[in-house]
């Protein structure tokens, strides 16, 4: 199994939980029911591709350069599409005036997932 991999969605993993609750609990009173919605969308794809990673985890005696770049592209869009989202629902209790340069960074994060599961795609091919 890929060390790496399994560390990093190990910590989105935990991260997820810890977000889901926050969410759940301490932010249901602080945000709208749109902004909570979006909340819960960002920690949905979060565990998703979490578990993707974790799945990638199990390719690692493959040693293929396509998974290596799947984590990260997932990592990359974890990054980007549930922080950005995260940011934008909680904008109001973090003080952010504004948000248009987050706007733009939840599709590249979008396009990132897509990305790695090309390329989990392309390994899967590839192996014999």
């Amino acid at each position: 199994m890929n060390k790496r991999i399994i560390v990093i969605a190990t910590v989105f993993g935990i991260l997820a939980v810890i977000l889901g609750a926050f969410g759940a609990h301490g932010l249901k009173k602080l945000i709208s029911a749109e902004q909570l919605e979006t909340w819960q969308t960002a920690v949905q794809y979060q565990f998703y591709h979490t578990l993707a990673m974790l799945f990638l985890s199990t390719f690692s005696r493959f040693k293929s350069r396509a998974i290596n770049t799947a984590s990260w592209f997932f990592t990359l869009g974890i990054l980007l599409f549930s922080g950005s989202l995260y940011l934008i629902s909680a904008k109001d209790v973090l003080g952010i005036a504004s948000v248009n340069i987050l706007g733009p960074l939840t599709p590249i994060g979008g396009l990132f997932f897509i990305i790695g599961w090309g390329c989990l795609l392309v390994a899967t091919i590839k192996n014999k």
